[in-house]
């Protein structure tokens, strides 16, 4: 839709924070069910909330399990971006992650970040 906000949000806090992590998804699932164009980035230790099997294991007291607003996200067309030297470093790859993740280079955060309407950071 011409002229729908976009939103990016860079997550960098790994499930060793967990309500660092999931601030992220509820904040993103907010966006998307308001119609917002939703584009999230995963850096540093972030890039491990969407490798496979670590969301169930993440929940922050009195918040949504991150499983359930991952799932969410993803339903309501979310995209999320996977830094790739972050994944490098890790030694993970895109056949440990959750299905619709995409990996990317700083370029493409670059453009994100700079064609939306706000972004937050966590």
């Amino acid at each position: 839709m011409a002229g729908q906000e976009k939103l990016f949000i860079m997550a960098t806090h790994g499930p060793d924070q967990p309500e660092l992590a999931t601030i992220p998804f509820v904040m993103g699932a907010a966006a998307l069910a308001a119609d917002v164009e939703l584009v999230m980035g995963f850096q540093g230790d972030g890039c491990l909330l969407v490798k496979k099997g670590v969301a169930p294991t993440v929940h922050a007291p009195e918040f949504t399990p991150l499983e359930q607003l991952l799932g969410t996200v993803l339903e309501l067309g979310g995209k999320l971006l996977v830094c790739s030297p972050c994944l490098k470093s890790r030694h993970l790859a895109q056949e440990d992650l959750v299905d619709g993740c995409e990996i990317v280079a700083a370029a493409r955060f670059v453009a994100e970040v700079t064609s939306a309407t706000n972004a937050l950071t966590y």
